[in-house]
């Protein structure tokens, strides 16, 4: 029953935006179903193909989804609504392991970069007509991303990753694109596809990385961009190395016309080198941002790309926030030159609190993986059981389902709370509650 609201239109388009509002509006919850498609057909006196036509459009925009015969119905979790929502608070006394956050301990004192920015604001206040990237910022970011073999090209800054990859994916695809993702992959990344009415195409991973076979199955079947994290993968710690490096720039190579996007996002907790897969398309852009090393409150990434890439996300920019503060531009820039932040030392202090983990788990008998970043993944037989006994236990976890499409369960840890005395207790909690997990193939 759809009570008071009657879906109206003789478009499709008419049809699934009076849908959508009813939606937004609260008339049709989560999980409220539809009216089948003849039968709204007939009540709005238009061709079945037309409601079909307008179903299809608010499956991929993330509106709704189709069960079989269970027919359509409103998204149980709707695409505005991020999977962090999914978070499992710790017990009293516990110990959060899911949020995901850097060590605060490793975090720089801003005081002295907010001073200098300041001081450089006071002498030169940023005006309206100020390029909306700071030249110091730029040059460093270019000779960083240069010694990284990052192909040459224009620069723009954003307000984080996110932010970034949703100006690129925006300045070329359209609703009902797809795109293929890395599955397990980032959860926010994984509730913007649909935000944007674009269609995920899950993509498998192994330690190494995308397997390159999946990626182009996903772009045969018309994914029409790939989004790519070279090391500190989240949630499984995966590392892009050269071979892989090789064997997926042979791919896209294959697809030139299909939109590369690489996230760059723990480049100064990873001590591995990057192997980036950027120029082998022509539309790519590259995205770095300071959260993990220098927190999360600065919400600044800066991107390179294309020429027409970075034109279009750059001229959209404008008509938008207009740039990011050069206050907080410069606040970067002296973090980054004044060696106020050993990125090695935090590098190392993640890979020791990681490495030490997995090989606990390993002890125990238990598969895990986190070659790099701040996070491990365990494999589960039972998703929910595993969570609930790591609860009960006084850890709380990250649910796989935050994290995955069409891949396994299991959970993230992140490690960045832990210390030595943690590791062995924590593998024994993860030990008792994985259960068995059932064999996966990639063929």
């Amino acid at each position: 029953m759809l009570g008071e609201y009657r879906i109206s239109g003789r478009r499709a388009s008419e049809i699934a935006a009076s849908v959508e509002y009813g939606v937004g509006a609260g008339e049709f919850p989560p999980g409220h179903p539809l009216p089948p498609m003849r039968e709204l057909a007939a009540r709005l006196g238009v061709n079945p193909n037309t409601v079909a036509a307008a179903y299809r459009t608010l499956r991929e925009r993330g509106v709704i989804e189709t069960a079989g015969r269970r027919g359509s119905r409103v998204r149980s979790r709707p695409a505005s609504t991020a999977r962090n929502s999914l978070r499992i608070e710790p017990p009293p006394g516990g110990r959060d392991l899911g949020s995901g956050n850097p060590d605060p301990a490793l975090l720089p004192d801003l005081r002295e970069a907010l001073s200098a920015a300041a001081a450089a604001y006071a002498r030169r206040p940023g005006l309206y007509g100020d390029a909306a990237v700071l030249p110091e910022l730029a040059a460093y970011a270019r000779t960083a991303m240069d010694a990284d073999g990052v192909p040459a090209g224009p620069l723009a800054v954003a307000s984080g990753s996110l932010d970034a990859i949703e100006r690129v994916l925006s300045a070329h695809l359209r609703p009902g694109d797809a795109v293929a993702l890395e599955d397990p992959g980032w959860g926010g990344l994984l509730d913007l596809i649909p935000a944007l009415g674009l269609r995920a195409v899950p993509v498998a991973m192994d330690e190494d990385g995308p397997l390159p076979g999946d990626v182009d199955r996903a772009l045969r079947a018309g994914a029409r961009a790939v989004v790519v994290t070279g090391r500190a993968q989240n949630p499984t710690g995966a590392v892009v190395g050269s071979g892989r490096a090789r064997e997926l720039r042979s791919v896209l190579a294959g697809h030139p016309g299909v939109l590369l996007i690489e996230d760059d996002h723990g480049h100064a907790i990873v001590d591995l080198p990057l192997h980036p897969l950027a120029g082998s398309t022509d539309r790519w852009a590259f995205v770095r941002s300071v959260a993990k090393a220098y927190g999360p409150d600065l919400r600044l990434a800066v991107l390179t790309g294309d020429q027409l890439t970075v034109d279009r996300v750059t001229g959209r920019q404008q008509l938008g926030p207009g740039w990011v503060s050069g206050v907080l531009q410069r606040a970067v820039v002296h973090l980054w030159t004044t060696g106020a932040v050993d990125t090695s030392a935090i590098a190392r202090s993640y890979g020791e609190r990681r490495d030490a983990l997995v090989r606990a788990l390993a002890e125990r008998g238990v598969t895990a993986h986190g070659r790099s970043g701040m996070n491990v993944w365990v494999p589960v037989g039972d998703e929910t059981g595993a969570v609930a006994r790591l609860l009960r236990a006084g850890w709380a976890v990250a649910p796989g389902a935050r994290f995955r499409m069409a891949s396994p369960p299991g959970v993230r840890l992140t490690v960045s709370p832990l210390d030595a005395t943690d590791i062995a207790p924590l593998a024994d909690a993860v030990a008792e509650a994985a259960g068995p997990v059932r064999p996966v193939s990639h063929g």
